[in-house]
């Protein structure tokens, strides 16, 4: 592969594989023993997808490279002293021949190697004499050769951020080829000889500067994001870390609280969900493992819920239904007698409140929910709103989760349902007539609206730029997981973003 750019950037791309691939932001610090609901996996197939397209975008933004000046004193056979020095020397272009990163408990290990890089440089000399002072200068061409890059970081959680801390790194030149135009050819082999060990040195610790300056801006970077995810105007998604991110030797896997919360900054305390968590394997579902897998617990869910339930967003005045007619006290007149006699050809509303957060739940083949809900019946007479009868439904429905882009969306099927009068002021009523009515509003009203709103869905946390590809859904321990590939669609600035965005 061959890119114009230094060795360093090839580094700090590797990083960008961990970090932000799959990167989600953190706020307050929880002990190990509390479980994310939200875990998002990269597989080795992600990483090298990864790797190869962030060293790309990173080491084409960060060249060319310059160099210190260089000086020194030689002594040559017959002229004697002479003094050298090398200026605006600047590595054009860096041509990689293979890289891998590696994952594990000493962190994560990046080396390229067998790489080339090409310089170019001004160069000049001056000698003098009790009587003259001879000097020249020109130009040279510097082919670098056998260049080794090794960088090994650990990432930890570290008070709710993370941080990163260098462990290692360095660079070794194993070798150098100068050609050298202009001036006189009888200096040619001196400036080679006198300068050979100071360019490779001036290399190797130019790369490492690049690396460490550019491991305090990511860690700086990391820990300046966002405390939430907002998702619209109404909830938000608890983003904290939980525990440090686990680096195996196929994977990264980072875990978050996943609950959402309020807008407003009201949450779902943590104390009202539980789950048993067994040991998660990267799951390789229909054939080869997908780069990324986004593992969202059933508690993810039911906090949505019980957030737009608490914002009173689980209530509808209903006026309008494809059965026109029952919104008029004439077309209920044989199912609800009274209703009629005491309000004659009045339009009339439901009004529909879910009474409790709606119950959620994931098997191995279905997303099924439990809905509480009473549907009052209200008929507008003289200008008033009249409350006349309330009937109490149980709802069971089962969902279906899908991938529209980067959402993970849904519908809903209504099962079955239950109904039964909570209250009456035109007196009883005759509930196996009723229930067909119900069920009519049911499959005509409440859900298509439900399905015109999980439609929507909410956005799934990718780096900037990335969508999904291929994507299947499995469900499996409570868990809806998405196990996809990704391409890249847009660009970004490495130098001054990290590319997180929903």
């Amino acid at each position: 592969m061959n890119i114009s750019s230094n060795p360093m950037a090839h580094a700090i791309a590797i990083l960008f594989i961990v970090f932000s691939f799959l990167f989600i932001p953190a706020t307050t610090l929880f002990e190990s023993e509390q479980e994310g609901y939200i875990s998002a996996v990269i597989s080795n197939k992600g990483l090298d997808f990864a790797k190869d397209l962030l060293i790309e975008k990173a080491v084409s933004s960060m060249i060319p490279l310059q160099l210190s000046d260089i000086e020194k004193s030689v002594k040559i056979p017959v002229i004697g002293k002479v003094q050298l020095g090398l200026s605006d020397i600047i590595i054009c272009s860096v041509d990689i021949a293979s890289s891998s990163v590696e994952t594990g408990e000493s962190g994560i290990v990046l080396v390229a190697s067998g790489a080339t890089a090409n310089l170019s440089m001004d160069w000049g000399y001056s000698y003098k004499t009790w009587v003259i002072t001879i000097s020249d200068k020109g130009t040279a061409i510097v082919q670098v050769q056998g260049m080794v890059v090794v960088l090994n970081v650990a990432l930890i959680n570290q008070e709710g951020t993370l941080k990163l801390l260098l462990l290692d790194c360095g660079c070794h030149v194993e070798d150098i080829y100068i050609k050298v135009d202009g001036g006189v050819s009888w200096l040619y082999q001196g400036i080679i000889d006198a300068f050979q060990g100071k360019i490779v040195s001036a290399v190797e610790d130019a790369i490492v500067k690049k690396i460490r300056e550019g491991i305090i801006k990511l860690d700086s970077l990391l820990q300046s994001l966002p405390k939430q995810m907002q998702v619209n105007g109404v909830v938000a998604l608890n983003v904290t870390f939980m525990d440090d991110p686990v680096l195996s030797n196929s994977s990264v896997k980072l875990e978050i609280n996943g609950l959402f919360t309020g807008a407003d900054g009201v949450s779902v305390s943590n104390n009202c969900y539980y789950y048993h968590k067994g040991s998660q394997t990267f799951l390789s579902s229909k054939g080869s493992a997908k780069m990324v897998e986004i593992s969202l617990h059933e508690n993810v869910f039911d906090s949505a819920a019980s957030v737009y339930f608490k914002a009173n967003y689980m209530h509808w005045i209903v006026d309008k239904i494809p059965d026109q007619s029952l919104m008029n006290t004439a077309g209920w007149r044989f199912i609800i007698p009274r209703l009629y006699e005491q309000y004659p050809d009045d339009d009339m509303n439901l009004s529909m409140a879910v009474t409790s957060p709606p119950i959620i739940r994931i098997t191995d083949h279905d997303i099924g929910t439990t809905i509480y809900a009473d549907l009052v019946i209200e008929v507008l007479s003289s200008g008033e709103v009249v409350p006349v009868a309330c009937i109490s439904l149980v709802i069971s429905a089962s969902c279906s989760a899908e991938i529209h882009g980067n959402n993970l969306a849904g519908s809903i099927r209504l099962v079955n349902f239950t109904s039964s009068l909570k209250w009456s002021n035109i007196g009883n009523l005759h509930m196996h007539l009723v229930q067909a009515v119900m069920s009519t509003i049911l499959r005509t009203f409440f859900v298509p609206y439900l399905n015109l709103h999980l439609g929507k869905g909410f956005p799934l946390p990718l780096p900037h730029g990335f969508t999904l590809q291929n994507a299947e859904i499995i469900l499996q321990d409570s868990r809806v997981t998405v196990c996809s590939d990704v391409r890249f669609t847009d660009r970004y600035d490495l130098n001054n973003q990290l590319p997180v965005s929903w």
